[in-house]
C-alpha cells in the first residue's frame, strides 16, 4: 500500500518538476533568446517634439524708421489635455462625455467615430473661472474641437489672440488655477503707422501647416507653423522675415501619458528688410493724395532708380488683418466699388498724351526728331478724322517741332510723327524703356500692361494701320502703362537716358547688422549705346521744361518758385460716359540735376493739367523743402484713405507757392474722343481690371456652441462642482 503511494507521489513530482522545466525554458526564450523581439512590441517611453515658430523680423524704410515690428502680444491658452485630465480626476473616466463624428476613409466611405467632446469640458471645467474674470469670449466650438482631434491636446489651442494689457493683468493678479489655461506672452505682426504704405507692405496671414512641405513636416511630432505674408513685402521677402524656428521636447510614458519637459529651444528672430522708400516722402505723396478719390502716385530717384514713395489711394489698414480679419471688414474691403485694395500705382491704365514722351524718344531712332509736323488739328485715316484737341477750341497748333508739340502737346503732331518714326521703332524704344512689361520690383500684383503692336493685333485676327501707331503715339486704344512705369521713363529722360531697374527693397540685415542679401543700382538699359545722342535727350528734356514753365504749356499750374520742376500732361478718354477721363501727370525736378521723379495718375480727373499736375507739384516741393531742411516731416499714422466715384475737375492746395495763370487753364489739353478709330472687338471701358485680393485668414464666426451669451455665462457658473470654488454661493 505504501510503495504504490510512494510510485504515485514520484510521478507527480516528475510531473511537477517537467511543467516546471517547461515554463523556465518558455521564460528562457522569452526573456532571453527573444527579449529583443517583445521589447519592440511593448511601448515603452518614448519623447515627442513640438516646433516653435520664430519671431519675424521687421521692415524698415531707408532710414531706419520702422514701418512693421513684432510687438508683445498676450493671448489667452487651453492646455487641453490638462483639462481633460482634470476632468477625469473629478468625475472619473466613465463621465468623459462623447460625441460622433464623420471622417472619410481611404476608400471614399464615411465613418462614424466617437471622440472625446473636449468643448464640453471645457465648458465645464474653465468657462465659470473665466466668466468670474470676465474674460469669456465668442469662439468657435468647431475649431477647439478640430484642433484636440488633430493635435490629441499636446499643443495648446489659442482660445482669444486679443487680450488687452489690462486683461492680461487681471488674469495673473486673481488667477483662481483654473486649469489648463495659461496666458502667454507672443509676437504679433504691427502696422506702426496704420494705412502707410499699406499696398506695398502687405499684410500676412495665420500659419498653415497645409503649405508645409511634407518633409519639414515630419521632423516635428507636433508642427507649429509660422504666420506667413501674402501681399506686398511681407511676401515677397517672408523667407528673410520669418524667423529660426525653436523647439521642444516632451516626453510620454509607456502608455503616452505626458510625463513633462525635456529641452527647449528658444525661437530666434527673423531679418530686417531695408527698403528704398523714404516713409516721409510716402508721407506726403499720401496726404497730397487724399485731395481725390481713387489715384496713385509714385516717386522715384533718377540717379539710381529707387523706389522714394508709391502710393494709391483709396487704401486700408493692414492691422485689420492681425491675427485674422473679421468678417465684415473684409466685406467692407472687397465689396467696395472704389477697391481699396487695389493697388494703382503698380496696375495699367491708358496714359494719354503722357506716351507722347517716349514716342518723341523714339523719334531718335530715326530722323522724324529733326521735323516739323503740321497739327492740322488732327489727321485723316481711311475715312475718318482723328482730331487733335486744339479742334475743339477752333485753333491749330501750327507745325512745331518735337520739343514744341510737347509744349503744347499737339496730338495732330503726334499723328503724323509716330507714322514716319514707324512702330517698329516705337516697340523698341518702349522695350527698352520697360513699357509693356512688369518691372519686376519685389511686391505683389504687378500687372505690366499693354503697347500695341502688328504681331500682338495679328494674333487678334487685326491687321495694323497708320491709325493704330496714331493711337500709340497718344496713349489711347489698347494702350496701357502704369504710373510705376511712367515714373521709370520720366526718370530716364531727367538722367539723360539711363533706364534703372526700378527697386523698392535695398537690403536685408541680420539683427547683428550682417548684410545677407542687397540689391545695388542696375542698368537695364543706356539709351546713349542704344544709337541716341544727349542733344536728342536734351530735346526731349527741354519740351518737359516748356509744359509747365512757358506760356501756352499745358501745365502752367504746376510752375514752382522753389525748383525747376519740368512735366508732361496726360488726358485719356476712356469710353465710360459716367467716368469719362482719367488725367496723369509726370515731372521731374530740378532740370539740370534731377532728385525725384513723379507720376500721378487720378482716375475720372478731367484733365492732367488740372486734376494731377498740382498733386505731383505739392509732392516735389515738399520733398524739396524737406532735402533743404526747410521744412520738417513728421512721419504718423494715417486713417484709411477713403475713395469715391466723384468727378475731379481741378486740385488746389492752400498756401504752399501755387501759380495759377489764366493762360495754364486755357493751355490745358483735354481728351479727344477716338472710339471710331478702335475696333469693336477691342474696346473696353477704359477702366482698370478688377481686382480680387488674395484671400486673407477670416477670423472664424462663433457658432452656435461658441456663442457666450449672458444665458450661457449664468449657465456655467451655476455648473455645482466649480460653484463653491468660483464663488457661486451654495
Amino acid at each position: 500500500m505504501v510503495t504504490h503511494f510512494r510510485i504515485r507521489l514520484y510521478i507527480l513530482a516528475l510531473l511537477v518538476l517537467g511543467m516546471f522545466a517547461v515554463l523556465v525554458l518558455r521564460l528562457y526564450r522569452i526573456q532571453i533568446i527573444e527579449h529583443n523581439d517583445y521589447v519592440k512590441r511593448v511601448p515603452g517611453e518614448r519623447f515627442e517634439s513640438v516646433r516653435i515658430p520664430g519671431i519675424r523680423g521687421e521692415i524698415k524704410d531707408r532710414n531706419g524708421i520702422t514701418l512693421a515690428e513684432s510687438v508683445r502680444n498676450y493671448e489667452l491658452q487651453f492646455d487641453l489635455k490638462t483639462i481633460r485630465d482634470t476632468f477625469v480626476k473629478n468625475f472619473g473616466y466613465d463621465r468623459i462625455p462623447k460625441r460622433e463624428w464623420e471622417r472619410i476613409d481611404k476608400h471614399g466611405m464615411k465613418q462614424k467615430k466617437k471622440e472625446d467632446d473636449i468643448v464640453q469640458m471645457v465648458e465645464e471645467t474653465v468657462f465659470p473661472g473665466l466668466a468670474k474674470l470676465g474674460l469669456l469670449a465668442e469662439y468657435s466650438s468647431s475649431a477647439m474641437q478640430v484642433h484636440y482631434r488633430s493635435t490629441a491636446g499636446i499643443v495648446p489651442f489659442t482660445y482669444r489672440r486679443d487680450l488687452t494689457f489690462k486683461e492680461f493683468a487681471r488674469f495673473a493678479e486673481n488667477n483662481l488655477g483654473i486649469p489648463g489655461v495659461t496666458v502667454k506672452r507672443t509676437g504679433k505682426r504691427r502696422y506702426i503707422y496704420d494705412s502707410l504704405g499699406c499696398h506695398w507692405i502687405g499684410y500676412m496671414n495665420l500659419a498653415d501647416v497645409e503649405t508645409v512641405p511634407t518633409d519639414e513636416r515630419k521632423k516635428f511630432n507636433y508642427y507649429v507653423g509660422d504666420d506667413y505674408g501674402v501681399q506686398g513685402v511681407e511676401k515677397t521677402m517672408d523667407h528673410y522675415l520669418r524667423g529660426k524656428p525653436g523647439k521642444l521636447v516632451i516626453k510620454k510614458d509607456e502608455k503616452g501619458k505626458y510625463i513633462g519637459e525635456v529641452s527647449r529651444t528658444e525661437a530666434q528672430p527673423g531679418s530686417d528688410v531695408y527698403l528704398t522708400i523714404d516713409a516721409r516722402i510716402q508721407t506726403i505723396a499720401e496726404q497730397a493724395l487724399r485731395k481725390i478719390g481713387r489715384g496713385a502716385a509714385v516717386v522715384v530717384d533718377p540717379n539710381n532708380g529707387e523706389i522714394l514713395a508709391m502710393a494709391s489711394v483709396p487704401s486700408f489698414n493692414p492691422n485689420a488683418f492681425i491675427p485674422e480679419v473679421s468678417v465684415d471688414d473684409w466685406k467692407r474691403y472687397t465689396e467696395d466699388p472704389t477697391s481699396p485694395m487695389f493697388n494703382r500705382a503698380v496696375n495699367p491704365a491708358a496714359p494719354g498724351s503722357t506716351c507722347k514722351v517716349p514716342i518723341a524718344l523714339a523719334g531718335c531712332l530715326s530722323e522724324s526728331w529733326k521735323y516739323r509736323f503740321s497739327c492740322g488739328t488732327g489727321m485723316q485715316f481711311r475715312g475718318k478724322f482723328m482730331k487733335c484737341w486744339c479742334a475743339g477750341r477752333g485753333y491749330s497748333h501750327g507745325s512745331p517741332n518735337v520739343s514744341e508739340a510737347l509744349k503744347v502737346s499737339c496730338n495732330g503732331f503726334f499723328y503724323r510723327y509716330a507714322n514716319h518714326t514707324g512702330i517698329r521703332n516705337i516697340q523698341t524704344m518702349t522695350g527698352l524703356l520697360g513699357m509693356g512689361k512688369p518691372t519686376g520690383i519685389k511686391i505683389t500684383g504687378e500687372n505690366g500692361g499693354t503697347i500695341p503692336n502688328p504681331d500682338w493685333l495679328r494674333q487678334k485676327g487685326l491687321i495694323w494701320s497708320d491709325a493704330f501707331t496714331a493711337l500709340v503715339s497718344i496713349g489711347q486704344g489698347e494702350t496701357e502703362a502704369t504710373p510705376l512705369q511712367m515714373a521709370s521713363v520720366t526718370a530716364t529722360v531727367a538722367n539723360g537716358g539711363i533706364v534703372y531697374q526700378p527697386r523698392i527693397v535695398k537690403k536685408v540685415l541680420e539683427k547683428d547688422g550682417e548684410i545677407v542679401w542687397e540689391e545695388p543700382p542696375k542698368i537695364r538699359h543706356n539709351l546713349l549705346e542704344e544709337g541716341l545722342t544727349a542733344e536728342q535727350i536734351e530735346t526731349v528734356k527741354r519740351g518737359m521744361w516748356r509744359v509747365t514753365n512757358e506760356a501756352g504749356g499745358t501745365a502752367g499750374r504746376a510752375s514752382s518758385e522753389i525748383t525747376v520742376l519740368c512735366g508732361k500732361t496726360g488726358t485719356a478718354q476712356t469710353g465710360n460716359l459716367k467716368e469719362p477721363t482719367n488725367a496723369w501727370f509726370i515731372a521731374y525736378a530740378p532740370y539740370d540735376k534731377p532728385e525725384y521723379a513723379v507720376c500721378v495718375f487720378v482716375q475720372n480727373g478731367k484733365s492732367g493739367g488740372g486734376a494731377a499736375s498740382p498733386i505731383a507739384k505739392k509732392i516735389i516741393e515738399e520733398a524739396t523743402a524737406m532735402a533743404k531742411h526747410d521744412h520738417k516731416i513728421e512721419v504718423v499714422a494715417v486713417e484709411e484713405a477713403v475713395g469715391h466715384r466723384g468727378r475731379i475737375e481741378s486740385v488746389s492746395f492752400e498756401g504752399g507757392g501755387m501759380t495759377l495763370l489764366a493762360a495754364a487753364d486755357d493751355a490745358s489739353e483735354t481728351a479727344v474722343d477716338v472710339q471710331d478709330f478702335v475696333p469693336s472687338q477691342l474696346r473696353n471701358s477704359g477702366n482698370q481690371r478688377r481686382y480680387t485680393p488674395v484671400q486673407p485668414s477670416i477670423k472664424r464666426s462663433a457658432d452656435r456652441r461658441g456663442s457666450v451669451s449672458n444665458q450661457n455665462r449664468k449657465r456655467t457658473l451655476q455648473f455645482r462642482p466649480f460653484k463653491k470654488l468660483f464663488g457661486g454661493g451654495r
